[in-house]
């Protein structure tokens, strides 16, 4: 549930952006990723790599359409905050953080958190995320400069691979968990 809470800030963006336009959707997803931090420090929780990075992808694009008042289309909006969330996952994994890491070892006992095949399994979890988001990114560049390509095409790319990181998150760790059983 806490990965998925994660992406609240994302959500909160795509509706507002929608509803209302981009400025207000990123503000949107800058209030509403100040408020997952805020809940950490007021839980005594340790912030978590993909939420500080929403935090300041979301905080500064919304001061960015505040001051600046870009001309971006929906699309290219929508580019740059998936673009950002996919570098979030990518430096997670350079840094040797990664960010699935976090939220897993919120559901096992610490005695788990080190070892070889739980770590090594978040860096899988992750790199599809990573992939997921990549698809993303891909599809919205597709929309914006291919001329032609009816919007249903990338929205159906977009769903497909989030839908495929989220059934994927769930699947892999039961299907780890088992194969160790069996052995």
């Amino acid at each position: 549930m806490g990965i998925l809470l994660a992406f609240a800030p994302f959500v909160a963006f795509a509706t507002v952006d929608r509803l209302s336009g981009s400025t207000e959707g990123l503000v949107a997803g800058a209030v509403v990723s100040a408020a997952l931090l805020l809940r950490d420090v007021m839980q005594g929780r340790t912030a978590k790599v993909l939420e500080v990075g929403t935090a300041i992808l979301f905080g500064g694009l919304a001061l960015y359409a505040l001051l600046g008042r870009p001309a971006w289309s929906i699309i290219g909006v929508r580019l740059v905050v998936d673009t950002g969330l996919l570098l979030i996952v990518l430096a997670s994994l350079a840094m040797r953080r990664p960010f699935t890491l976090q939220y897993a070892r919120e559901q096992v006992a610490p005695e788990l958190w080190d070892a070889p095949e739980f770590v090594r399994t978040n860096y899988i979890i992750t790199a599809v995320w990573a992939l997921a988001f990549a698809v993303m990114v891909a599809a919205e560049l597709v929309l914006l400069y291919v001329p032609g390509i009816p919007p249903r095409a990338g929205i159906i790319a977009i769903i497909l691979a989030l839908v495929g990181a989220v059934k994927f998150t769930g699947w892999y760790p039961e299907r780890q968990q088992s194969a160790r059983s069996t052995v």
